[in-house]
């Protein structure tokens, strides 16, 4: 019996590295997937931040995630040493569901720290390498005072009151977690009881040059009211050519499945939804594809479900009393919807009661703070404000129009969560 021939070296290596590149291939699509859900988590990563192995992993892969973004959102990354910046805009500017959110707390920003959070950016960017604590919060409170609008508009904000102070450190902390000040020496939250303590930062430049994610320089813009102003920061070019109008459909459609939790169709201009009809097949699965993100199409619309929950900074169901509540109103408010044959306004005083009929179902599984008196109105409000975030209800001055999907989500009986007999609390 005839043996067969042997291999030449030559032929022997491409041998060797056509197999090593049939091993490597998936693990290379494996990373590269990995690093866009990364970026589309956490669009700012730092290397020495609470993602360093996720920095790591973006720079390894740098080429291939620009080219994708750019091409399919026409959002830019920016790689250095210090950061990696995805600059992400926004579909709709409008869009206030999904605010900044305290890091230790998930506190959500009210008016004035986002107002202190702006002024010391401001004052960071003026200053020196180091800063303090205490020159940070005066340079603040002086440019308060020297500008009579922020007293006109209701903003009244003292480092004499307790919450003055926890307001401004809110805003610290925040700028802390994204890795513009490195804290050297002190503490913040001694602060919080002391107002003589004091704290010394690092200013990390590379970091705050990488922070504002606009087109157009502030300064340049106009426009005479705050929405007008806020879309001209990020008003792309108007499209000269049927090539570059279908690009922009194509972006601005993108965007939506990215960064929304849905795209309904109703909310669609003829012209999109004509352009996702043609080329909705190939779309999705592009999409699909890179970022292991799974299309779900109904006839409201579209969205792109994350299966394995790494790239989801908000989700439902979620454990806890607000996770447990949340799907109690939300299975109620899609039985509205059904009942009503469609849209359906809930009052938030309806919302209100319901909220106060679950715990008193409830109670005896959730935490005993909800069973004090008065509770179910902050409950109420913040769960009328997630459901609102994931666009599974419209929040409205006079109530909550619960959306279509809304229907998708229901509480599967069980005995840990089984109701106990009504009573009065």
């Amino acid at each position: 019996m005839n043996e067969p021939a042997a291999l030449s070296p030559r032929a022997a290596r491409r041998e060797r590295l056509a197999r090593l590149r049939e091993q490597a291939e998936p693990l290379v699509a494996g990373e590269r997937r990995a690093a866009l859900r990364l970026l589309l988590q956490h669009p700012l990563l730092t290397p020495d931040g609470p993602h360093a192995e996720a920095f790591a992993l973006v720079r390894r892969h740098r080429e291939y995630a620009a080219d994708w973004f750019a091409h399919h959102a026409g959002w830019s990354l920016t790689v250095s040493a210090e950061a990696i910046r995805l600059r992400k805009f926004p579909a709709d500017t409008a869009d206030s569901t999904r605010g900044a959110l305290e890091p230790r707390s998930d506190e959500p920003f009210n008016r004035t720290r986002y107002v202190l959070l702006c002024l010391a950016l401001a004052e960071i960017e003026r200053g020196d390498r180091q800063t303090t604590l205490d020159r940070l919060a005066r340079a603040l409170a002086g440019a308060l005072a020297a500008e009579p609008a922020f007293a006109a508009s209701g903003l009244l904000w003292s480092l004499d009151t307790a919450a003055g102070r926890r307001d401004f450190v809110h805003a610290l902390r925040l700028l802390l977690h994204l890795g513009v000040l490195r804290r050297v020496q002190g503490d913040e939250e001694r602060y919080l009881h002391d107002p003589e303590a004091d704290v010394l930062y690092d200013v990390e430049r590379p970091v705050l040059a990488a922070l504002l994610a606009v087109r157009r320089s502030p300064s340049l813009v106009t426009a005479p009211d705050f929405a007008a102003r806020l879309a001209a920061l990020e008003e792309p070019p108007p499209p000269n050519a049927p090539e570059a109008r279908n690009r922009a459909l194509r972006l601005g459609l993108a965007r939506r499945l990215l960064d929304d939790p849905v795209l309904y169709f109703a909310s669609l201009s003829t012209e999109e939804r004509t352009y996702f009809d043609r080329q909705r097949s190939l779309f999705l699965r592009e999409i699909a594809e890179a970022t292991g993100l799974e299309p779900e199409l109904r006839a409201e619309g579209v969205a792109l479900a994350d299966t394995e929950g790494d790239c989801t900074d908000l989700g439902l169901p979620e454990e806890g009393t607000e996770g447990h509540l949340t799907l109690l109103l939300a299975t109620w408010l899609a039985e509205q919807a059904r009942a009503a044959g469609g849209s359906v306004l809930v009052t938030h005083e309806a919302l209100r009661q319901q909220t106060a009929r679950c715990i008193r179902q409830h109670r005896h599984h959730w935490r005993r703070e909800v069973a004090e008196k008065g509770a179910e109105g902050p409950l109420a409000a913040l769960v009328a404000d997630r459901l609102a975030a994931l666009r599974l209800a419209e929040l409205r001055a006079d109530g909550l129009y619960p959306l279509p999907t809304i229907g998708r989500f229901a509480l599967r009986p069980s005995a840990e969560t089984a109701p106990a007999e009504d009573s009065l609390f």
